[in-house]
């Protein structure tokens, strides 16, 4: 199994913003500030997504797919 690769980092942040998320995901900063970027790359994956719409042609019978 591969472990995750880490990267320390320093960064500066507005502290109302940082208790506001700790305090949302009740958890330290770390963890919190992991989440951010994991939402972060959820939205650009979703993002990415939407781009595809009507580029893809998916013919599907779902009735058919039912049986």
């Amino acid at each position: 199994m591969m472990k995750n690769r880490v990267r320390k980092i320093t960064i500066n942040v507005p502290l109302s913003i940082l208790e506001r998320a700790t305090h949302v995901t009740g958890q330290g900063i770390t963890s919190t500030v992991i989440a951010g970027l994991q939402e972060l790359d959820k939205k650009a994956q979703r993002s990415a997504l939407r781009k595809l719409k009507g580029k893809i042609h998916f013919d599907l019978d779902l009735d058919e797919s039912r049986k």
